[in-house]
């Protein structure tokens, strides 16, 4: 199984967010310190935000700021938001395929749904907070701030 994108970003986000103390990044400096473009981040931090794992502040002084439940919240339940619950296989075919001839009698699309839920239940118990925790807080840290033009 393959995170998206957009999931792998989130999660980043919030554990850079998890140890920024009083610092309050902007999207500009996730999306240059995490070297995506800066509409993914920003459409990443808008889906963070409307889920109230963090609050995000224009202007001066504004920035990025974790909230409790972002720094509480399931990795599980996360990555489940983010790729959704969804067949690892389509089975039915989408709009560019046929309908797998298999799909009535196979045994493999049931197999796969319990590997993705054993996958998904091993990271609910794993919170932000644990995985901003040291070793990997100080190298959070450690991670460059690119303010739009610096050099």
């Amino acid at each position: 199984m393959r995170l998206l994108r957009s999931t792998d970003l989130a999660l980043r986000v919030l554990m850079r967010l998890a140890v920024a103390g009083g610092s309050q990044p902007t999207t500009r400096d996730v999306a240059a310190a995490m070297d995506v473009p800066y509409t993914h981040a920003a459409k990443v931090v808008a889906d963070l935000r409307h889920r109230g794992l963090l609050t995000a502040r224009r202007g001066r002084g504004g920035g990025l700021t974790l909230t409790e439940k972002g720094r509480g919240a399931s990795v599980g339940a996360l990555v489940r938001a983010f790729e959704g619950e969804g067949d690892v296989v389509d089975c039915e075919g989408g709009s560019a395929t046929a309908p797998c001839p298999l799909r009535s009698d196979c045994r493999l699309r049931g197999a796969l749904r319990r590997a993705q839920e054993a996958f998904f239940a091993s990271l609910d118990p794993i919170t932000v907070a644990d995985l901003a925790a040291d070793p990997t807080g100080p190298l959070l840290l450690g991670v460059p701030r690119v303010r739009q033009g610096s050099a």
